[in-house]
């Protein structure tokens, strides 16, 4: 029953959307919108379930961006960029374990980022949210200026 909720709701914004659940039509807004709903599976890196670095891994992948495995370490690549200096595209990282960097996300604008939930797998979640607010540590910026233009801008 929780899977067909999902689906319908990604439905509808996809139908109300136009195609994407993000008002922009970009090939990073479209990749996304693809695997909305996708449910969350640990250590999952393919349309059959995402945990938080599959899924950035998966739509990063076809935008031939290569990135490490886990949120840990790509919370170490590319370059630090500070909350009010995000862009689409930068990668959110979150100590959601009490143990250090632990969940990630990709930004994707207006506050907003998509990433794998362990509750409700793919979706868009604010910044803004207190629970992901509270738990907000870095941001990192991993696609050069040529790649943000292409997949950012279309």
């Amino acid at each position: 029953m929780k899977k067909a909720l999902v689906s319908l709701v990604a439905g509808v914004m996809l139908f109300a959307g136009g195609g994407s659940v993000f008002a922009g039509q970009t090939p990073l807004n479209e990749s996304v919108s693809e695997v909305i709903g996708t449910p969350y599976k640990w250590g999952g890196t393919t349309e059959k379930g995402f945990d938080c670095s599959g899924f950035i891994i998966y739509i990063f992948d076809q935008f031939k961006v290569k990135l490490p495995r886990t949120s840990s370490t790509q919370a170490k690549t590319g370059t630090e960029v500070s909350k009010d200096e995000l862009r689409e595209g930068d990668l959110v990282f979150f100590n959601t374990s009490g143990n250090g960097i632990s969940h990630a996300g990709i930004y994707m604008g207006d506050g907003k980022f998509a990433h794998s939930s362990s509750s409700k797998g793919v979706v868009v979640s604010k910044l803004s949210d207190s629970y992901y607010k509270d738990r907000y540590v870095t941001a990192r910026r991993v696609i050069s200026s040529e790649t943000y233009s292409s997949i950012v801008k279309g």
